[in-house]
């Protein structure tokens, strides 16, 4: 059994607000019913939910494709501007797919979209690493290296915000990686390893040490690489991809479904409300669930990540280029965890305190 809102945000192109909205307008029947209420329950293998007469079945299959997405479009359905969106370029058999998460308009690379709500929502809300390569204005100073490093709190994240957006205050979790790749004083080039997908995060980050980026290019999303694909191009996940992907979506349900019958089981329990107390779970950013690399291979999230300073010796798995020992081309090296192992499905590693 499950929510109505839930049923059809996981079997639908529908996002949990929308399934809300068409139920409170009247759209949802339940065998032929009109249906109003969000909340209740229905079984997933017998229900007959239908959406302005068209039939939402429970159904394990999901699509995701790769689009390398050029500069110049927006990651929206429409924009009152008029300027070009991702779905004036993508055929119209992807005009219904959600895109897990965004790329700014002046932003390029590797954006995924799925015609699954529930696997957008379980990509975008994971830790999951993302790589992008960025060129700066100006060297890479210090400062820079301890806050990838060691994260950044700012009670003001105005600046490299877009102009519209309103000042306020903005964290930034440690970077899983980095790589300077060239510093040639008037400008740099670095590959980052993130597992947030914040508003414009990165040009937040680096404008805040005065630092412009003028390129920003995704070049992967948990494991799913951007590889060759020319820009503007459009991929199907790879076997191995799409295998990996739904044990990672299957393990954030089972996940998600064991913590609401605890809860539910603590609301019937005549002590529900002092456990309650005592056993509040933090949901708050540092403390959701992550998944730091591929979705076939991660990280033990207990192990706090590697950032060296210029003095520190290399060790195994250290993902920031030491000069001292590091030969290997820049641009050849590992980065990150997110190397698919066929021969090892994803597991969920435990959040780092």
């Amino acid at each position: 059994m499950m929510r109505l809102n839930k049923f059809i945000a996981h079997y639908s192109t529908y996002s949990r607000r929308e399934a809300d909205q068409a139920i409170l307008d009247g759209y949802v029947r339940i065998d032929g019913e009109i249906e109003k209420n969000p909340a209740i329950q229905v079984d997933e293998r017998k229900a007959d939910v239908s959406i302005s007469g068209n039939k939402v079945t429970a159904q394990d299959q999901f699509t995701v494709i790769v689009y390398n997405k050029p500069r110049g479009e927006l990651v929206t359905k429409k924009d009152p501007q008029g300027r070009k969106t991702i779905y004036d370029s993508l055929s119209k058999s992807y005009r219904h797919f959600i895109p897990v998460g965004r790329l700014d308009f002046a932003s390029e690379g590797l954006l995924l979209l799925t015609d699954a709500s529930r696997v957008a929502t379980a990509l975008m809300t994971s830790k999951m690493e993302r790589v992008y390569r960025i060129k700066i204005k100006g060297a890479v100073s210090e400062g820079m290296k301890i806050a990838m490093g060691e994260g950044l709190e700012l009670e003001d994240a105005s600046a490299g915000a877009h102009e519209h957006a309103e000042a306020g205050p903005m964290s930034f979790a440690p970077f899983y990686a980095y790589q300077v790749q060239k510093d040639q004083g008037d400008y740099s080039i670095l590959k980052v390893a993130i597992g947030e997908g914040q508003n414009r995060e990165l040009r937040r980050f680096f404008a805040h040490f005065g630092a412009e980026i003028v390129d920003l290019k995704r070049l992967s999303f948990g494991g799913i690489d951007l590889n060759n694909l020319p820009t503007g191009k459009v991929r199907f996940l790879e076997r191995a991809e799409y295998t990996s992907l739904r044990a990672f979506v299957d393990g954030i349900e089972r996940t998600a479904t064991q913590k609401e019958k605890q809860q539910k089981a603590a609301q019937q329990s005549p002590f529900g409300k002092e456990r309650g107390k005592g056993e509040k779970e933090d949901y708050s950013r540092e403390k959701r669930t992550g998944e730091k690399g591929a979705f076939g291979n991660s990280m033990n999230k207990t192990e706090k990540p590697i950032f060296t300073k210029e003095k520190v010796q290399p060790v195994k798995r250290t993902f920031i280029k030491d000069k001292d020992k590091s030969k290997a081309n820049a641009m050849s090296d590992s980065f990150g965890t997110n190397k698919y192992s066929p021969d090892k499905k994803y597991a969920m590693g435990s959040k780092k305190k």
